[in-house]
């Protein structure tokens, strides 16, 4: 019984440990189907997150706006200038601005939107087949090489295809990572949903980095073969699609042997997909391997007009003082026109892919920069100012409408973009040039003196003291002058007096505010007879401003306003964005603008001819005038013929005495005005009108002369404003006055002391 009882235990413990062991598989069971169906639902979840978000990422919005993309892309600003070597209705390139990205973006895509312009194809074979030989059939995506580059490197190598290099271009995301491949790959699905194939290509050629600061194939092209895009041939393609994948490594004027290997790659890809003949691949093969190809660097590069104008506008780094100049005016246009701030008007100057239309004339804005570089028959000055500055220059050329045809705003090399513009952004007090404008044409326009009213030539009391004096140093001759002959001289006095006298200083004044540009006039301290009759003011004018203002001398008393340009068009040029303030106002009548012109005619600048600079200048009618400040610290020159109208400073940046020299102003102005006008036509002469008329008049009394008038000149007057008839002179003795001898309106009135007691 003992022994049945035992055994019957024994198999009671035995079930029971089966019964447990199977309970505990049953939950290991259950535990391990959880984990798996967590698992398997996990999966599902993040699959099908996966599923839908690619799913709706692909076919959802555009990821990446490509077309909002190229219309804001940093594109290069092109500066355009008339040929004037040739046809003057042509416009080729005269700077180019750009930030760090240099890039001009080129339409290549057919207007079916599937195919590319046959003039780039080319650019195009040599890309598709050495980036992506299945560019045409893929989705955005070439899976067979993804799959096939992934299993051999991993995430390590490309196997981007060009939507997707395009992608990265854009986005600017190069890590490497799988989450980044990842969005690269959905982006570049999504996009072949929304753009032609033959767009993207166009985005990418557009987009890419060839080295050198060029983005983008069209100045890849200039920068390496100075060559547009559609002159490239087979074995150019190949070079400069060659560059892409390591701008530094592949440089094929570097580093050409590398670029070599890959460039005949490139080739024979494009043979082998059907892109060249044999005959076209054996001839690029021969050009690469036989090093025929001819870079912007080689000795042999030849570059035709137009190629050598883009060229040197791209390779620019110093702009010329014009290019600086219409930067400045261009930013303050967007600003004023555009409601822009200075910074946002100044990046799309620099990003905004403009095309500017520039009023500089080439040929005269290079014989300026001569000049000026060379220092040409500059004074020889060796001292140099409190900075240790040399004694400066600047120059302004503008034509009779307002256009600006040159500009220089320094002497010697050109070191920085957007320095110190002397012409245009520095004002110095005028001298004697301030006479013509604010002092005897308002006068003469006012009907209060002619070309031959009589004005005591001599100081009177002013604050104090005799004042002014003239260029000699004296206090006047005692002498009834002429009024032309008191500008002819450059008589302080005679100015002095007719703003006085006849002007007054509030007429004055309100003359140089309301009729010119002039932007520095104080109005309180300009606003006194010093600043007024001898240029003594408290800033002064710009060369440029005096420019504008002696212009209204050559074109019949109208002023213009200054501009540098004819008009800015975005970078497609299907819209004009910008034009520039021509501001017109009348200055003068035409008869006073008249008189005013052939007065400043009798100042002569002979004595500035020397060594043939004044051989082709001196054939040209002109008017001019000559300007000393008080202390000698400034020199001037405004002068003009009948095609153009130039004015020169010359001194310190920090005003120091010049000395005692002849006009260095003047020197320049006939040596630049003189190379300009070679071939110009000397007979061209200023406006005429039937508000002006030239009279004889009596030097004595300066009335019109009569057959009573015994010594007579030439002047020019207003029709409406004739001095009245002489009625003859006899002196004491009865006898008639004879004339002095060398009277005359080229050479001036010389009255004695005997007519002051008369008169």
């Amino acid at each position: 019984m003992a022994n049945e009882t035992n055994f019957q235990s024994t198999n009671k413990r035995k079930e029971s440990e089966k019964d447990a062991r199977k309970k505990t598989l049953r939950r290991v069971g259950l535990v391990i189907g959880s984990v798996f169906l967590i698992g398997a639902l996990t999966c599902v979840i993040v699959f099908g997150y996966f599923f839908v978000n690619a799913f709706s990422s692909i076919y959802g919005d555009p990821i990446v706006d490509l077309q909002a993309e190229k219309d804001s892309q940093s594109l290069t600003t092109i500066i355009y200038a008339r040929d004037t070597s040739g046809d003057m209705e042509k416009w080729i390139e005269y700077a180019r601005l750009h930030g760090e990205e240099n890039r001009i973006w080129i339409d290549l895509a057919g207007k079916d939107g599937k195919s590319f312009l046959p003039a780039y194809k080319n650019i195009c074979n040599a890309y598709i087949a050495l980036e992506d030989k299945r560019f045409w059939e893929h989705n955005g995506v070439d899976w067979v090489r993804f799959f096939g580059v992934i299993s051999k490197y991993g995430f390590s190598q490309g196997a981007s295809t060009l939507t997707q290099q395009l992608i990265k271009n854009v986005t600017g995301e190069k890590e490497v990572t799988v989450i980044r491949k990842y969005r690269e790959i959905l982006s570049a699905l999504n996009a072949e949903q929304h753009y032609d194939k033959a767009f993207i290509l166009e985005a990418y050629l557009n987009t890419l980095y060839l080295g050198r600061g060029c983005y983008g194939v069209k100045t890849g092209a200039e920068k390496y073969f100075g060559k547009e895009v559609d002159e490239l041939s087979i074995a150019e393609a190949a070079v400069l699609a060659s560059i892409t994948k390591s701008p530094n490594q592949f440089d094929p004027m570097t580093k050409w042997e590398t670029n070599k290997a890959r460039a005949l790659e490139c080739i024979s890809q494009m043979r082998t997909q059907d892109m060249i003949t044999r005959e076209e691949y054996n001839e690029a093969k021969a050009q690469i391997e036989g090093n025929q190809l001819i870079f912007t660097n080689s000795p042999d590069y030849k570059p035709s007009e137009e190629q050598s104008a883009a060229v040197t506008a791209s390779q620019k780094e110093i702009n010329s003082y014009y290019v600086d100049f219409l930067i400045e005016q261009v930013v303050a246009d967007l600003m004023e026109q555009e409601e822009l701030s200075k910074q946002e008007a100044t990046s799309r100057v620099y990003y905004g892919g403009l095309k500017i239309y520039a009023n500089v004339d080439l040929q005269i804005q290079e014989q300026m920069e001569i000049v000026y570089e060379e220092r040409k028959t500059f004074i020889d000055v060796t001292g140099k100012d409190a900075d240790g500055n040399p004694v400066q220059s600047a120059m302004a050329i503008m034509d009779y409408e307002g256009r600006v045809v040159g500009i220089v705003g320094g002497a010697g090399e050109k070191t920085q973009n957007r320095g110190l513009n002397r012409a245009a952004a520095s004002w110095r007090q005028p001298g004697s040039t301030i006479k013509p404008i604010g002092v005897y044409g308002p006068a003469i326009d006012k009907d209060l003196i002619t070309w031959s009213t009589k004005i005591l030539n001599e100081s009177f009391p002013y604050n104090g003291m005799m004042w002014p004096v003239n260029n000699d140093g004296t206090n006047g001759t005692g002498e009834m002058v002429t009024a032309q002959y008191g500008l002819q001289k450059s008589l302080n006095t005679i100015s002095a007096r007719i703003v006085n006298e006849y002007v007054k200083i509030n007429g004055s004044y309100e003359w140089l505010s309301d009729k010119y540009g002039f932007t520095q006039l104080d109005p309180v301290n300009d606003r006194v007879l010093p600043a007024l009759a001898v240029g003594g003011m408290t800033n002064g004018f710009s060369p440029l401003e005096e420019c504008a203002a002696f212009a209204v001398f050559g074109n019949g008393g109208m002023y213009h306003k200054p501009y540098a340009y004819t008009e800015v068009r975005n970078y497609k040029e299907t819209e004009t964005i910008l034009l520039p303030d021509t501001q017109e106002k009348r200055a003068f009548s035409e008869g006073a603008a008249k008189v005013m012109n052939e007065m400043l005619g009798t100042v002569s600048i002979d004595s500035y001819y020397s060594n043939g600079n004044g051989k082709y200048i001196s054939k040209f009618k002109h008017f001019a005038k000559t300007g000393t400040t008080s202390d000698n610290k400034d020199r001037w020159f405004s002068a003009g013929t009948p095609y153009y109208v130039g004015t020169v400073w010359f001194g310190y940046d920090r005003p120091k005495d010049l000395g005692k020299m002849e006009n260095p102003s003047a020197k320049i102005w006939v040596e630049v005005m003189n190379r300009i006008h070679e071939n110009l036509d000397p007979k061209k002469k200023f406006p005429s009108t039937d508000e002006a008329v030239q009279k004889s008049y009596c030097t004595v009394c300066g009335k019109i002369a009569s057959d009573a008038t015994t010594s007579t000149a030439t002047g020019w007057y207003k029709t409406d404003n004739l001095p009245g008839s002489c009625s003859g002179h006899v002196s004491q003795e009865g006898t008639a006055v004879s004339p002095f001898p060398g009277l005359g309106g080229n050479d001036g009135d010389r009255i004695g002391n005997f007519f002051n007691a008369l008169f």
